[in-house]
């Protein structure tokens, strides 16, 4: 659960208005920005596909927008030459390279499910691969070109009835916990008539059926909650295989009631490497590990050769060779680092070789001769890129902690990237196989040339537990001399998030309030990703207390510095970042208006509408009706305090938030309406959590533009 908290000192209008209006970032230049991601190099190292996403006006209203991801081809010539692939209105995702490169498969939306489609490198129009009623996704070719590995979600109705997946028409193992049956044999009787007034089968089949046709929800499960809605269905992720053939049909791989969350080749491919949970007693709900297995293409062989009860083993990447496999473990507890670790694919727990790196890592990816082991990793602001030495096992950082490498892969001579710093929001970049003579390729943002900018600060401070906390500082891109700004302090969510010049999603946001005179200071306080384990553990059962000094020390800090107006200053932040906005006005006065987006106010009641609800039992140590657990949650809780909150306040909360949840958001607003404080209630229709990073355009501009505005009501001129 991602969570932000901002603070912010406003600067006078007429700061904004001293700058020229054309150089200035405004709100509408959010649906400028191109994304670049998903690189993925052709064989032999001389071409690369990417995906663009880009925000295109909606063809069925003026005033809306919608995202579009596009394809495109990097070739490593004298110019560098780009090409847009595809251009159909339903985009194009996930690419993949045959491996003689002269084929790129992709997936792209086909009547509300994504299917794979191919395109002939040496021109012409795509081809549909794949009509699977399950959709298909993630495509991989096998070593030999012929086949193509895809992933498909089934849910549990459509399993019980498959007659391929499930030939004998058997039910899960493990308990479904529907109340008064004491096995799953109710799942099998699906052929009897539905029926109002007949046996008590057929009442059974016509409640089914009634829950079927979306008149009733019948909840048993224990995650309840998907992101927008509440939901009954059990879901499965299986793995199929499909001859690279136009109307072949898929065979399955995997099979039975468990879900696997990734697979590839192993080089020679007639075996693949997973990673997923195969549990024949708990129910997936309650069950948090996850295993590491081999198996034949054809289905056979099945063989786990990683996996421990209270335990996560994922992430496993394959070498080119297939001698050597690299994968991540850890407990199941969110508040935890997994654990780097390499071992031969033949090898046993015995032949683990753990790699110590205190930090959380993510895109494996093996260099062609196995002698490195590449990974990018959150770290002091910035997503790194790094490589580790196979024979030495040393790791060597290769980018800067200010900036973000987003996707990355190994070309000829060097490397592919897509990098996000405060010049530019994201673009395609070239290196050396040392990561240096950098070349930015593509102008995708180069509309951000134009502009004038505001360039962080970085400072840092020990805080009371002895723990650095770094923060950076925005000044207004236009001031004028002799007079003091405003200050906006944002605060991220998570609790685990981090933020620095690295992070894509608030670079809009941060450019936009300096450009309209306010100064920025955000920070990663005590329980932030990147710093390690026991920066990441020092919040646990203090949610509040700790992290709000945290904060509020590197605004202290910022106004001390003289240019900011200690008379204006300004709070914002999201999810936890909600929490914690709300938290602080409950127990500070001093800012002139805050803003709390998507927030957590009440912690029990969180445990009960949140998806995300295993933040509790993580992070207090236990449930609401243990005696202790209650009185820390009751103490951590903002509701509780609301009766301090005198601060002029703005609520923002999608309709649809099932993360968070919405109803304590409903419980802050009434609480204040009871009190007679100033405060606004902002819901968005359909918004879920993820309003601000991937959801509506005009949503997400009207969010933003409204804090600016309830601001300026509050703003001392």
């Amino acid at each position: 659960m991602k969570k932000i908290l901002i603070l912010l000192l406003f600067i006078p209008i007429h700061f904004a208005s001293a700058q020229n209006d054309s150089d200035r970032i405004e709100l509408t230049d959010l649906l400028k920005i191109k994304n670049v991601n998903s690189i993925t190099s052709s064989p032999d190292g001389k071409k690369a596909a990417f995906t663009v996403t880009s925000i295109e006006n909606d063809e069925n209203s003026s005033l809306d927008y919608t995202y579009r991801t596009q394809i495109y081809t990097w070739t490593k010539d004298a110019k560098n030459t780009l090409k847009q692939l595809t251009s159909d209105k339903n985009g194009a995702s996930r690419p993949a390279w045959s491996p003689d490169g002269k084929k790129l498969a992709f997936t792209r939306f086909v009547k509300d499910k994504t299917q794979i489609f191919v395109l002939d490198m040496d021109g012409g129009e795509a081809t549909q691969l794949t009509n699977f009623k399950y959709g298909a996704n993630n495509p991989k070719w096998s070593p030999d070109g012929n086949k193509i590995l895809f992933s498909a979600s089934i849910s549990l109705q459509e399993l019980l009835k498959d007659s391929i997946l499930n030939p004998k028409k058997t039910v899960p193992s493990w308990n479904t916990e529907k109340p008064g049956f004491t096995s799953n044999d109710y799942l099998a009787n699906t052929k009897i008539k539905a029926n109002p007034n007949g046996s008590l089968a057929e009442v059974r089949a016509y409640l089914n059926q009634n829950a079927t046709d979306k008149k009733a929800i019948v909840l048993n499960k224990l995650n309840f909650q998907s992101e927008s809605n509440l939901s009954s269905e059990i879901n499965f992720n299986h793995f199929f295989e499909t001859d690279a053939k136009i109307n072949s049909t898929p065979k399955a791989i995997t099979t039975g009631f468990y879900s696997f969350s990734s697979a590839d080749y192993i080089t020679s491919g007639t075996q693949i490497l997973l990673s997923g949970d195969v549990d024949n007693i708990e129910n997936p709900d309650r069950s948090q590990e996850s295993e590491i297995f081999t198996v034949a293409t054809d289905g056979s062989n099945f063989k786990m050769i990683l996996g421990e009860n209270g335990k996560r083993y994922s992430n496993a990447s394959v070498s080119t060779s297939g001698k050597w496999i690299a994968f991540l473990s850890g407990a199941t507890s969110f508040v935890s680092i997994p654990t780097l670790s390499i071992m031969p694919l033949n090898g046993g727990p015995e032949s683990i070789q753990t790699i110590p790196f205190d930090r959380n890592i993510s895109n494996l990816k093996w260099s062609k001769d196995d002698k490195f082991l590449y990974f990018t990793s959150q770290m002091n602001g910035g997503n790194v890129l790094h490589r580790i030495a196979l024979s030495s096992k040393k790791i060597e950082a290769l980018s800067a902690a200010d900036q973000g490498i987003s996707s990355f892969d190994l070309v000829a001579d060097g490397f592919l990237y897509s990098k996000t710093q405060v010049s530019n929001p994201s673009e395609l970049y070239t290196a050396d196989s040392n990561f240096k003579k950098e070349n930015k390729v593509s102008t995708f943002n180069n509309w951000v040339l134009a502009k004038k900018l505001s360039y962080p600060e970085k400072k840092s401070f020990v805080n009371e537990l002895g723990l650095t906390v770094e923060y950076w500082v925005m000044k207004p891109t236009q001031t004028t001399s002799g007079e003091k700004a405003p200050l906006l302090l944002e605060i991220h969510g998570g609790p685990s998030a981090m933020w620095g010049p690295g992070e894509e999603s608030m670079w809009h946001e941060y450019q936009y309030f300096c450009s309209k005179g306010y100064g920025v200071v955000y920070s990663n306080p005590r329980g932030s990703g990147g710093y390690g384990l026991d920066f990441l553990r020092a919040n646990v059962n203090d949610w509040g207390k700790g992290p709000a000094s945290d904060v509020l020390t590197a605004l202290d800090k910022t106004v001390a510095e003289g240019w900011a107006d200690q008379s204006n200053l300004f709070i914002t932040g999201g999810s936890y970042a909600g929490y914690l906005t709300a938290w602080i006005i409950s127990h500070d006065n001093r800012f002139k208006a805050a803003c709390a987006q998507r927030g957590v106010y009440d912690l029990n009641t969180f445990f009960g509408e949140g998806n995300a609800w295993r933040l509790v039992p993580n992070y207090f140590g236990g449930y609401p009706w243990e005696p202790k657990v209650k009185e820390i949650l009751a103490r951590e809780s903002p509701i509780n305090y609301v009766q301090n909150i005198t601060t002029p306040f703005i609520i923002f909360h999608g309709a649809n938030d099932r993360r968070t949840g919405f109803v304590q958001a409903e419980m802050m607003f009434r609480s204040l309406k009871v009190l007679d404080r100033p405060v606004e209630f902002v819901v968005h229709p359909g918004a879920t959590h993820e309003i601000t990073r991937n959801g509506d355009n005009r949503q997400r501009m009207d969010q933003m533009l409204r804090t600016y505005e309830f601001f300026q009501r509050f703003l001392t001129k």
